[in-house]
Order: structure tokens, then sequence, then C-alpha cells
């Protein structure tokens, strides 16, 4: 069992850990949003921008949404000319979202800013304490999945 100083400096990684995430996401959000998009169709995009076409089956476990709310972000995607459903010749119970061509270079327009906003937000660590925080907060990711 832990003693009282290490629970109160979980406690305190806690709240720092917490009020960090919420700064820089609060801040990705804002640009996201000037994009005309929710962080939810901004994720399904860069998805498929970097990994290609994907089955709207797995989308919500990629990128940590209910599949459920896919439905309802791919229709809004499609709605706005920026993804399109195609069915999978080899199995007609598959089908796959697609970047469209406008949603190919949509992506390329806001992608670099996007990235450049993160490097931005992140600029108060060096190169050698990004990886030491990626390090960090993987290994806390991992060990918490074993409980």
């Amino acid at each position: 069992m832990s003693n009282k100083n290490e629970v109160n400096q979980s406690l305190k990684l806690y709240i720092v850990l917490s009020r960090a995430f919420r700064a820089v996401n609060e801040n990705v959000t804002k640009l996201i949003q000037s994009y005309g998009l929710n962080p939810t169709e901004f994720a399904v995009l860069e998805l498929l921008y970097h990994k290609g076409d994907q089955p709207l089956q797995q989308i919500g476990g990629k990128i940590l949404l209910a599949s459920g709310s896919i439905t309802y972000v791919v229709d809004k995607l499609e709605q706005k000319e920026l993804l399109i459903r195609v069915a999978c010749p080899s199995d007609r119970r598959v089908t796959y979202a697609q970047l469209t061509e406008k949603g190919k270079v949509y992506m390329e327009e806001i992608f670099p800013s996007h990235k450049a906003k993160i490097d931005e937000l992140l600029s108060e660590l060096n190169f050698e304490e990004k990886g030491e925080a990626i390090d960090l907060l993987k290994k806390l990711g991992l060990s918490i999945g074993k409980y």
C-alpha cells in the first residue's frame, strides 16, 4: 500500500495532467472549429488522410468513438462532400469511408496549420523532454490497461 506522500503525489499528478490536457485540448478544439469541423469530424478526416480508406465498423475503435456516433459523423462529412461510402467488392457486409478529392485537398490545406499549432502549444518542452513525456505517459497508459 502507498504511503500518504505517495498518494498525495498521485493526486497532484492527476490534477496537473488533467489541466495540461485541458489547456492543449481547448486550443486544438478552437482551431478545429475554425475549419468548420468538430473534433470528431476532424479525427475521422485525419484518420482517412493518414491511413487511407477505413471500414466504417473500425473507425470508432481507432478514434475512440462509439460505433453509433460514427454513422452520424460520416453522414455529416458526406453532406460536406469530404468523404464517401464505398462498398467492399469482396464482402457486402463491409463499407469503407473514403476521402473525396475535395476532402484530400481540404486536409492538405488545413493539416499543416493543425500540426504547427500543436507544435507551438507543446514548444515549452524540448525534443528530449517530449520523448520522456511520451515514454512516461505510454508506460502509465499501458499499466492502467492491466486493471
